[in-house]
């Protein structure tokens, strides 16, 4: 199972979010929850160092089982407003690979 953790202040913004694990939907190179999942949240970090530039940081491991992105402190309103932007609309495509593949995808808030 994928299990991804949001970290929020306590007005609501994302600081940082976690994934790890496999899906284990289907065989590797066909499992959709998987694709779909690092789609979404590569999607996001990339757009995120393209469109504001700034420097987050980011751990991964290299089989693909871990991936942690967590937001700089201190950003211009402006920027931080694009980041927490992009990362809600991460946190939105997220759930709805959760919705319909619950056993294989869980997201909690802390």
């Amino acid at each position: 199972m994928i299990r991804v953790a949001i970290q929020q202040t306590s007005d609501g913004k994302i600081m940082s979010f976690t994934m790890k694990g496999h899906a284990n939907f289907a065989e590797h190179g066909q499992d959709i929850v998987c694709a779909g999942a690092s789609a979404v949240s590569f999607g996001t970090i990339n757009a995120i160092l393209q469109l504001t530039k700034i420097k987050p940081r980011i751990d991964q491991s290299s089989d693909g089982g871990y991936l942690r992105f967590t937001v700089p402190e201190q950003l211009p309103k402006d920027v931080e407003e694009k980041v927490q932007l992009l990362l809600q609309g991460m946190v939105i495509s997220l759930q709805t690979i959760e919705r319909d593949y619950g056993k294989y995808i869980h997201i909690t808030f802390s």
